[in-house]
């Protein structure tokens, strides 16, 4: 299914809500571990008015260890199941192509790769064979040490370099380029400045001509603006950007909760 046959809004900021099936995600860690919890907050999530629910099985904050490949599927294929048959759009948020295949079997419609497929050599040409919308992200090295990674001359100039080097293999694995999402990848390999400094200059970044998903919800960078420890603390700041991004036209947010975004959205909608 191409991506422009979801039915997806075209005149407004799409949102995406996140769903960890972890016990270790950085913002909502354990909350919904369960399985009929993760399921209750894709329906609440699916009232509220999400556009697509992205649900992963492993944690990729900063420092966050790998799970095998089968704890993460029995985390995440009966969550994707039950919430696909509620009519939910479903994101799969992993860097295995068997994950990402076995969760578009049972459902999503969508895979987002953190690694834009460096992580798995049968990411790319699975999706390809699959012919199903595809969320690229930047980022460098794996969760455990990408924060060493953050070294850069000129962070906007780099990242565009590397999301090119991405994209191009994509469309050489056969992936349609209207399939294609970017994401830049705030905070992975990136300290504050460099997050700032990508959300600065987003129109850099849209003249790769592919929509861009901005994933900045409760993280670190904006407690260090606002002086909040704690990622609940980071919401106020979290929809404050949304509504920035929202009035310029970004396509998507990734965000943890529904309604205050889509009411964000909303208002800027008026300006």
């Amino acid at each position: 299914m191409s991506l422009s046959a979801l039915g997806l809004p075209t005149d407004r900021t799409i949102v995406v809500g996140i769903l960890n099936v972890t016990p270790d995600s950085f913002a909502d860690g354990g909350q919904y571990e369960k399985r009929e919890t993760a399921i209750e907050r894709g329906l609440v999530m699916l009232e509220e008015g999400v556009d697509i629910i992205d649900i992963g099985g492993e944690s990729t904050r900063p420092g966050a260890q790998r799970v095998s490949l089968e704890e993460e599927q029995r985390r995440v294929l009966p969550v994707i199941e039950a919430l696909a048959k509620a009519g939910a759009i479903i994101s799969i948020d992993t860097v295995r192509a068997q994950t990402a295949q076995k969760g578009i079997q049972m459902g999503a419609r969508i895979i987002n790769d953190v690694s834009a497929g460096l992580s798995d050599s049968e990411m790319l040409p699975m999706v390809a064979a699959l012919s199903c919308p595809y969320i690229a992200m930047h980022s460098r090295g794996e969760s455990k040490d990408m924060q060493a990674r953050a070294l850069y001359n000129d962070v906007v100039k780099e990242v565009i370099s590397e999301l090119i080097d991405r994209v191009e293999a994509v469309l050489a694995a056969g992936i349609a380029a209207e399939n294609l999402i970017l994401d830049p990848g705030l905070g992975f390999a990136k300290e504050s400045e460099h997050n700032w400094a990508l959300l600065n200059n987003l129109e850099k970044l849209e003249t790769l001509g592919f929509p861009i998903l901005i994933g900045a919800s409760r993280k670190r960078f904006l407690g260090v603006l606002v002086g909040a420890d704690t990622p609940d603390e980071r919401e106020a700041a979290t929809i404050a950007l949304t509504s920035l991004l929202a009035q310029r036209g970004t396509w998507g947010v990734r965000v943890h909760s529904v309604k205050p975004h889509r009411d964000a959205i909303a208002v800027a909608g008026r300006f």
